[in-house]
């Protein structure tokens, strides 16, 4: 398979993390936003990202350099018109998606493939408009995509397989879980396990049984440890299927299913106390807190990302 030339559209921590791991594994990656500020943050952002994946021992310090050199930045889209993969991590908003991928289509290649990062758009309303609808894909990384590994991948109904097929080649050498759905769904796999679990999480909080320090204990301590090894199918068959019938069927009709916990969000995004950015959320994001999850980060990378 052709060595891709490609090119990111969003210098967000998304963007920036997306090419940071290109780079560290050989590509040429030109990294396009409109803003001068986010541009010159670039470099100081994927060193930090290097220096994190250094401290855990899963990255050659000594390679920084070389890395960085890879990435290089723009603020004209006019240079990524000889990119052959092109992957756009701009805000969710779909207006100025369909307004990027109308410029995309008047400078690229008809052959150029667009791979939208997007967390919630279906593919089909992202190529709505499109005069060729067959080169757009969703390849949703994880955020941060240097430490997760995760990148869906969701075709649309007019998608050419090829180009399904030449995004997952390039993205499976990288050291990359990609997962290809057969059909577009919102959330497509991951934020629907995410969201069910917080649902419930939110559930138990708001009953009264349990505080979110003890929420987020159980989680670590035990699904956490366990769906790292393997993931709940695996678990159930492990676990004997008829066993886990028997406390489903009893245990299911319980779980939350509405929507009144999102109260426990609106309440606090009413106030404010947005999470991590605001300072406040369902904790104190205070100077300790903050190293006790970079701690957690940084063991996690060099277990989980050694060589």
């Amino acid at each position: 398979m052709q060595t891709p030339r490609i090119a990111i559209i969003g210098a967000g921590l998304m963007g920036v993390g997306i090419a940071t791991h290109f780079a560290r594994h050989g590509h040429s990656v030109l990294l396009r936003d409109v803003s001068a500020e986010r541009l010159a943050d670039v470099p100081v952002i994927a060193k930090s990202i290097l220096e994190e994946l250094s401290a855990a021992g899963s990255f050659d310090a000594a390679e920084t350099t070389a890395v960085l050199q890879r990435i290089k930045t723009s603020d004209s889209l006019a240079d990524v018109a000889g990119a052959t993969l092109l992957i756009e991590a701009i805000p969710e908003r779909l207006a100025l998606k369909h307004a990027l991928y109308a410029e995309l289509e008047s400078i690229v290649s008809p052959d150029t493939i667009i791979a939208s990062n997007t967390s919630g758009f279906p593919p089909d309303q992202l190529a709505q408009g499109m005069t060729h609808p067959e080169r757009l894909l969703i390849a949703h990384f994880w955020n941060p995509p240097h430490l997760i590994p995760l990148v869906e991948l969701v075709p649309g109904e007019k998608t050419e397989p090829s180009c399904v097929q030449a995004v997952q080649g390039a993205l499976q050498v990288m050291d990359l879980e990609v997962v290809l759905l057969k059909h577009a769904i919102p959330g497509f796999i991951g934020n629907r396990l995410q969201f069910a679990v917080l649902r419930e999480a939110l559930h138990i909080v708001q009953s009264g049984a349990a505080s979110p320090e003890d929420v987020d204990r159980v989680m670590r301590a035990s699904l956490g440890r366990r769906y790292s090894m393997v993931g709940p199918l695996e678990a159930a068959d492990m676990g004997g299927l008829d066993t886990f019938l028997d406390i489903a069927s009893h245990l299911m009709p319980v779980l939350a299913k509405d929507e009144d916990v999102l109260n426990a969000l609106r309440e606090r995004v009413a106030q404010g106390k947005t999470g991590l950015r605001s300072g406040a959320g369902f904790y104190a994001w205070d100077e300790e807190r903050k190293a006790r999850i970079a701690k957690r980060r940084t063991h996690q990378l060099s277990h989980a990302l050694r060589p």
